[in-house]
């Protein structure tokens, strides 16, 4: 899997075929562009290491800020300032986000530090990250979870030098620097030299040492060198008074000459940085190679967590990015937090919670557990300091809490955990859970029992029963019987004249791509919409059953064309996450032949191989890992801990879960593609017996067995009937309690 893996893909505006039949009829209004980047990672890891255009919203690329349509270019050609650490993935409009020391290996005087040069030869992997820079300097890059080691491979010059910037952040757009408040650096010996500083209230410390042999070694201010200096405090700093500032190695070099930079961080100080550095590094002088190969077995070991069988080289490559970018964040630094005095897990870069609560989460529940409790535990531990669960969380003090986004998402995972007994003190959980729900939006919800945007008025009542099944794993059945009534307040958002939502504001969407979440009480929902036939009929109009092809927008669309876009209700065609789970909508009303044609038209006209690959934000891996379980034909019901079963698109794949390995094989299966009709479910068995039903639950899921599915071209009577539909939890009914096959 390891070597199908693409970290270029999604960099680029999307380029994928004009698409054809149902997914014509998407209209895509986000930014079309992945907004990922091809730089160093660690699977999960604090550190990630990338080339510097100062583009949005990575720093790496060539785009400027693009909320709709196809994103405008910043820059013509691919270039670079030098390497900076600490990159975002995926996300949109966040802008200002890290790009901490920026490390520059230059040719010229220091008077022209900042400027580009072009990228040349760009090569990646996981965990590695090379390219030439225009001035000839061929640099490279790898990281452990808490360190980068940078390579580079100088010509001839009687001053060459490697320049770390300090006091660099964010991006080249307007208003997205990020300026220090604080820092002091100084050099400690030869060839080594420590340095924080301090960035929107968080402290980042690092450690670096150099093995440039003879060269000078100095610190330098406002592009000045400052010969024989040895330490560099500054305080207060302000944007209107900040100077560039930062450490350098400087002497000749021969054709050829090989130096490495070797960078610990930490958000727990110099010491600590220095301590992660030769925990990742080892004790080598010349450590790129040994870092790499580790790195790459890191890598190795996580990609195969899934095997599959597919002799199309392309939708290999498509599907091992894709888990690849799933696995690229939340940022994982235990014992790092710079907000409480105690060790243990911690967690940053979190954003965007409320893309990835439903499809990138449980692929850590199902897969990685251990990661996932560390995830868990550091959320607790975030709502313990900060009175709230994050719903984006990122290496900062304020108030950028992204609230508008989403509510009670936390709930959502962390009932999962509770499902798979994972050993977190869920007393401590329940009463964070509980406590949360009554906060922000919540507020507006208890008083009068809707929220607005809307949508929260969903997520809280969501929230309600996921929080519930808490309570009554813990024996507290008096609150969870108060917090069953506050779960059935989804009722609340929809208008039972429509099927649809109430008219409000929403984030990134309309009414009609919220409308088909996944609710507990599915069955109530669907009557609510006039049962089967009115529930299929509003999904059918969503999806564009029989409307025409539409056009998407282009550069810089008006309002005109983005409010008419919005007008037509339709599915955003996995441009951006609100309505992405709505295709498994239609098992609830016993039509997983529809889920199969919309899924089947997602899956093979919206991700492609190259740089376009995308079609819309990663969102730190909530678009990823989407296409992860689409694939696979198993689809995650977040909170609820089961999933949907739907015509996988290999002919075999192997789940190395943690009880053993879940086989999915097929017959019937007919090798699919961009044209290729959908294939459907005939029948199914689970470990030799009949499996009529369309979902299993998670726990069976992640104890391995043999999951053998029949397919064909035509739908079938597979998870039609009304007992064979997934699960729906309507008041009073006990979930923990419920058969299982």
């Amino acid at each position: 899997m390891l070597d199908h893996v693409d970290p270029f893909i999604g960099t680029a505006a999307t380029a994928l075929p004009a698409p054809t039949g149902l997914a014509a009829t998407w209209w895509a209004p986000k930014p079309q562009v992945g907004n990922t980047h091809p730089g160093a990672c660690h699977p999960l890891g604090m550190v990630s290491a990338c080339a510097y255009s100062g583009a949005y919203p990575t720093g790496y690329g060539r785009y400027d800020i693009s909320t709709e349509g196809v994103p405008t270019l910043l820059v013509e050609d691919q270039v670079a300032s030098g390497i900076t650490h600490f990159q975002q993935s995926g996300t949109g409009a966040i802008r200002k986000y890290y790009n901490y020391a920026r490390v520059t290996p230059m040719l010229e005087p220091l008077d022209a530090l900042g400027r580009t040069w072009e990228l040349l030869d760009e090569v990646a992997s996981p965990g590695y990250y090379a390219a030439t820079l225009g001035n000839g300097i061929r640099c490279e890059t790898t990281v452990g979870p808490k360190s980068a080691v940078h390579r580079f491979t100088f010509p001839e010059h009687h001053d060459a030098r490697i320049v770390v910037d300090l006091s660099f952040g964010g991006l080249a757009i307007p208003h997205g620097a990020t300026v220090p408040l604080r820092a002091h650096l100084a050099t400690n010996g030869p060839g080594a030299a420590y340095g924080e500083i301090v960035v929107e209230g968080a402290p980042l410390a690092l450690h670096l040492e150099c093995d440039a042999g003879r060269w000078r070694q100095m610190l330098w201010y406002d592009r000045r060198l400052m010969p024989g200096g040895t330490r560099l405090d500054l305080g207060d700093i302000r944007p209107t008074t900040l100077r560039p500032f930062g450490l350098m190695w400087a002497g000749p070099t021969t054709e050829g000459q090989v130096v490495e930079l070797h960078v610990g961080f930490s958000l727990r100080g110099t010491e600590q940085a220095r301590e992660n550095l030769a925990t990742d590094r080892g004790t080598g002088p010349a450590a790129f190679e040994e870092r790499r190969a580790l790195t790459a077995s890191a890598w190795q070991d996580d990609l195969g967590r899934i095997e599959v069988d597919c002799p199309d080289e392309a939708r290999r490559t498509v599907f091992a990015t894709a888990l690849y970018h799933s696995l690229l964040k939340p940022c994982l630094a235990p014992d790092e937090s710079p907000f409480w005095p105690t060790g243990g897990p911690f967690a940053f870069d979190i954003s965007t919670m409320w893309d990835i609560y439903r499809t990138q989460l449980p692929l850590l529940t199902t897969f990685w557990p251990e990661r996932a409790a560390d995830l868990a535990t550091s959320l607790l531990r975030i709502c313990e300091e900060e009175g709230n669960f994050p719903i984006g969380y990122r290496m900062a003090r304020g108030a950028d809490r992204f609230s508008r986004q989403a509510s009670a998402l936390a709930q959502v995972f962390l009932a999962d955990l509770c499902a798979l007994e994972c050993g977190l003190d869920w007393d401590w959980a329940l009463v964070h859970m509980h406590n949360d729900l009554r906060r922000t939006y919540g507020e507006d919800y208890l008083l009068t029992g809707v929220a607005h945007p809307i949508s929260h008025t969903l997520d809280l009542a969501y929230g309600y029963w996921c929080t519930e099944r808490v309570a009554r794993r813990v024996g507290d059945a008096d609150l969870a019987d108060e917090l069953a009534v506050l779960a059935t307040g989804w009722r609340n958002a929809f208008d039972p004249q429509t099927g649809l939502l109430l008219d409000s504001t929403y984030y990134e969407g309309g009414r009609w791509n919220y409308s088909f979440r996944l609710v507990h009480d599915m069955s109530g929902r669907i009557a609510l919409a006039g049962g089967d036939d009115a529930f299929v009929a509003l999904l059918d109009r969503f999806f564009g059953y029989g409307a025409d092809a539409v056009v998407q927008p282009a550069q810089r669309p008006g309002v005109e064309e983005m409010t008419a876009g919005y007008a037509l209700g339709r599915f955003e065609g996995l441009n951006n996450e609100p309505d992405m789970e709505a295709p498994w909508a239609y098992h609830y009303a016993g039509r997983p032949d529809r889920t199969a044609e919309v899924v089947h038209a997602a899956v093979h006209q919206r991700f492609g191989t190259g740089p376009g690959g995308l079609p819309g934000n990663d969102d730190s891996g909530g678009l990823s890992s989407w296409y992860v379980w689409a694939s696979l034909g198993l689809f995650p019901v977040a909170g609820q801990s089961l999933f949907l079963v739907n015509a996988p698109s290999f002919v075999e794949s192997r789940l190395h879960v943690p009880g053993g390995i879940l086989t999915i094989e097929t017959t019937g299966f007919v090798e699919p593609g961009p044209g290729s009709p959908p294939q459907h479910v005939q029948a199914a068995w689970l470990d030799g017996r009949p499996l009529d039903r369309t979902w299993l639950p998670a726990s069976r899921v992640r104890e391995g067995g043999r999951l053998l599915i029949e397919l064909g071209p035509a739908p079938s009577g597979w998870g039609t009937a009304p007992a064979d539909r997934p699960p729906s939890y309507p008041p009073q009914h006990d979930p923990t309690t419920r058969e299982t096959p």
